[in-house]
C-alpha cells in the first residue's frame, strides 16, 4: 500500500514507463517492485513458521533465494539486467539450495536416467540447477497480465500444500501457505486494477520458491512422483519451451528477443475484444484483467489432476501429454482465427 500511495516519490526508479513495447499491455506507468512486499510477506510468514517448528531450514531456504530475487529486483530498478544474468543468478540460488538443503533431483521415474542421476552427483546437480532456473524463468514469462501469474502460482502452491499435508511435511506445508498469503496480499492491489506489478524480482522469487518446494517434495518423500510437480508447472514451462521453438525454428530469431505471440498475448488480442480501439486507461486496464481468467482455466486443467494423482507416474505423464496437445490445439485455433464465438469476449451492449 505504501509503495502505491507514495509512488510519486520513487516512480522515476520503480515504474515501467515503456508503454509501447511488444509485450506491454498496461495503460499507465505502474510501480513494478511488487516483489518487495511479496518478499516481506514471505519473510514474515516463514519467521513465524520457523519459530513454531523450531526449524531454521526455512530461513535457509529464504537465504538461498536472495540471488534470484535480487537480480530480478535490480532489473526492475535499473532496466539494465538482461535475461541471461537473471537466469544465471537463479542457477546460483538453485546450486546453493542443492548443497545447503539437499534440494536435488535424483529420480525422474525414467528407467534409463534414474541410475545415472543416483550415481553421478554432477548430473543430478546440473539437472536440478537447470530445472529450477527454468521454472523460475517460465513464471516470469507468463507474468504479463494483471493477476495471471499470481493466481496460477496460488493454484500450484495449493496443490503442493495438499501433497505436503498428505506426506506429513509441516515445513513445506507452511512454506506453501506463507507463499499463498504473500501472493494473495499482492493480488489485492494487482488484480483487477493493476496498481502494482510483481516485476522480475517478484516473478523470479515466486518461480524459484515453486521450483524449490517441488524439488524438496520429491527429494524428501519417495512416494511423491517427480511427475507431480512437472504437471503442476506444465503451463508456464511448456509456454517457455514452445516460445523458444517458435522463435528459433519458425521465426529465425533469438529466443531471448521479445515477441507478441505468447498464448496470453493472443488471448488478449483475439479473444478479449472488449473495448478494442479505446485509449481510455480504465478500458485498457479492464481488458488486460479480463485476459487472465482464460489462462487460469487452462492452468487448472493440469493442476487439478496433478493433485488427484500425485503418486501415479503413468497417469501424471499421460496428463502432461494431454496438456501439451490441448495447448497446441488452442494455440493453433486462435492463431488461425478459428476460435468459437462463445469464447470471444466482445463489448457488451451496456458498455456502448
Amino acid at each position: 500500500m505504501f509503495l502505491i500511495h507514495f509512488s510519486h516519490l520513487h516512480e522515476r526508479f520503480t515504474s515501467d514507463h515503456d508503454l509501447g513495447g511488444v509485450q506491454k499491455f498496461h495503460a499507465l506507468p505502474v510501480p513494478r517492485v511488487g516483489g518487495v512486499p511479496l518478499a516481506a510477506g514471505l519473510l514474515g510468514g516463514c519467521c513465524v513458521l520457523a519459530w513454531l517448528l523450531r526449524d531454521l531450514d526455512i530461513l535457509l531456504l529464504l537465504a538461498v533465494a536472495l540471488p534470484a530475487f535480487c537480480a530480478g529486483l535490480l532489473e526492475d530498478m535499473t532496466k539494465k539486467i538482461g535475461p541471461l544474468p537473471r537466469l544465471l543468478a537463479t542457477f546460483v540460488s538453485a546450486g546453493l539450495a542443492y548443497f545447503a538443503l539437499g534440494a536435488g533431483l535424483t529420480r525422474l521415474d525414467i528407467p534409463f536416467l534414474d541410475p545415472l542421476l543416483s550415481h553421478f552427483a554432477v548430473l543430478s546437480f546440473l539437472l536440478t540447477v537447470v530445472a529450477v532456473g527454468g521454472v523460475a524463468h517460465a513464471v516470469n514469462i507468463i507474468d504479463g497480465y494483471n493477476g495471471l501469474s499470481g493466481v496460477v502460482a496460488i493454484f500450484i502452491f495449493l496443490a503442493m500444500a495438499y501433497v505436503a499435508f498428505k506426506v506429513q511435511d509441516p515445513l513445506l506445508l507452511g512454506v506453501c501457505f506463507a507463499m499463498i498469503g504473500a501472493i494473495a496480499g499482492f493480488l489485492f492491489w494487482n488484480f483487477p486494477r493493476g496498481l502494482i506489478f510483481a516485476g522480475d524480482g517478484g516473478a523470479y522469487l515466486v518461480g524459484f520458491m515453486i521450483a524449490e518446494v517441488a524439488v524438496l517434495l520429491v527429494a524428501r518423500h519417495p512416494q511423491v512422483s517427480p511427475w507431480f510437480p512437472m504437471l503442476c508447472v506444465i503451463y508456464p514451462v511448456f509456454e517457455t519451451l514452445y516460445s523458444i521453438y517458435r522463435k528459433k525454428f519458425l521465426r529465425g530469431m533469438s529466443p531471448g528477443m521479445p515477441d507478441g505471440l505468447h498464448l496470453h498475448m493472443l488471448v488478449y488480442k483475439r479473444l478479449v475484444r472488449w473495448m478494442v480501439g479505446s485509449k481510455d486507461a480504465m478500458h485498457l486496464t479492464l481488458r488486460n484483467s479480463l485476459t487472465s481468467p482464460y489462462l487460469w482455466a487452462l492452468s487448472s486443467i493440469s493442476v487439478v489432476p496433478a493433485m488427484l494423482f500425485w503418486q501415479s507416474t503413468p497417469v501424471l505423464a499421460a496428463f502432461c501429454l494431454l496438456f501439451v496437445m490441448a495447448y497446441m490445439a488452442v494455440y493453433r485455433m486462435i492463431i488461425r482465427f478459428r476460435t468459437p464465438r462463445w469464447l470471444v469476449l466482445r463489448r457488451s451492449s451496456t458498455a456502448r
